[in-house]
């Protein structure tokens, strides 16, 4: 569970990161810490990226997808099983999902 103050303090680092404004790599560290920890971080550090690298669409079969949050955090992470250990793929995923 996060206090409010920082739970408001990731979410105006975040907004800065979606719109592809400045954020120090201190913020980014803080941020980070926070996203490999909690679930709900993680999920709005995806967020947060896709937005920056998506320009924002008046298609309406876009914004329900875009806000179903169903988008990955890196564009080019896709499992290959011909190529890739699953094991592997996973190693970059928050620790909530590596124990489980």
């Amino acid at each position: 569970m996060l206090k409010r103050s920082t739970r408001v303090r990731i979410q105006e680092i975040l907004t800065r990161v979606s719109k592809g404004s400045d954020v120090s790599l201190e913020e980014r560290i803080y941020i980070h810490q926070y996203a490999s920890s909690n679930q709900n971080v993680s999920a709005w550090l995806r967020k947060a990226s896709y937005l920056q690298r998506k320009k924002s669409n008046n298609n309406q079969t876009d914004e329900l997808l875009n806000g179903l949050n169903l988008c990955s955090s890196d564009p080019h992470s896709t499992y290959n099983p011909e190529k890739d250990d699953l094991g592997e793929w996973f190693s970059g995923a928050p620790e909530w999902i590596r124990r489980s």
